[in-house]
């Protein structure tokens, strides 16, 4: 296999999953995410995955993403609908910053990325941010920085492995779910090939604990969290704005 090639492929994959699960009111973010679709859907990985571009590509618009952005709403914020979580400490622990979150700042401390905090404020652990690291790290290391290999692949298998495929079930069976049930098609489909490429095995389906009764408990770090995107969402789905939110630091600990 020519792994330049796949991990620059990878590094698309990762990246059109990172436009799909990261909030944004960027508009740049969302046209790259179109021209994503319309590079991947050329090339699909199999039948199915072609469908689902083709399903993806009829309902968003290239000159406007609030269709996108409402069903967005609708999974991840409404407190009118079952609200999807996000984080590996969540599906791991049944709480948000969890050991999950240590794991994954530890695994970022033995490269260059870093959270740009005044930018992003969701946790190092979030769906959205893994395949954002992920994409990187396969980027960099198609472009030669073979150090990264090894950290991409303990990711993999230690963080978005373990919970990615009960995240994918709660999307799929979501009641506001369309666009993103195909988007968990091409996921699926996506980490079944990274299962193979990586010789990672699926892991074991484990019961996790859910509070149904109780009112939720959350820390003040996650209130403010919550309040910071809820300021981000009322800022509207049109406006432009730059939206890096990953950075890069002196390299160390390696």
């Amino acid at each position: 296999m020519n792994d330049v090639k796949i991990n620059k492929a990878r590094a698309l994959y990762y990246g059109l999953f990172s436009r799909f699960f990261v909030f944004t009111t960027d508009n740049k973010r969302y046209l790259e995410l179109i021209s994503l679709i319309d590079t991947l859907k050329e090339n699909p990985l199999d039948a199915t995955t072609a469908e689902a571009f083709e399903n993806i590509r009829k309902v968003l618009k290239s000159d406007s993403n609030i269709t996108f952005m409402n069903e967005f709403d609708d999974i991840f914020h409404s407190p009118e609908t079952m609200t999807v979580r996000t984080t590996a400490s969540y599906y791991d622990e049944n709480i948000e910053s969890g050991k999950k979150r240590v794991e994954m700042q530890n695994f970022l401390a033995k490269t260059r990325i870093r959270r740009d905090e005044k930018k992003y404020s969701d946790y190092e652990d979030h769906i959205g941010f893994i395949f954002t690291v992920m994409s990187e790290l396969c980027e960099l290391a198609a472009d030669g920085e073979e150090q990264y290999i090894n950290t991409a692949h303990c990711i993999f298998e230690q963080i978005l492995n373990e919970f990615v495929n009960d995240f994918s079930k709660e999307i799929y069976e979501h009641e506001s779910a369309n666009i993103f049930k195909d988007v968990i098609v091409i996921l699926k489909a996506f980490m079944e090939f990274e299962r193979i490429y990586l010789e990672v095995s699926i892991p074991l389906t484990k019961q996790r604990v859910v509070k149904q009764t109780q009112t939720e408990e959350i820390s003040e770090e996650e209130k403010e969290r919550r309040a910071r995107n809820r300021a981000l969402r009322a800022s509207g789905p049109k406006k432009e704005e730059k939206d890096v939110f990953v950075t890069f630091d002196v390299e160390d600990d390696i």
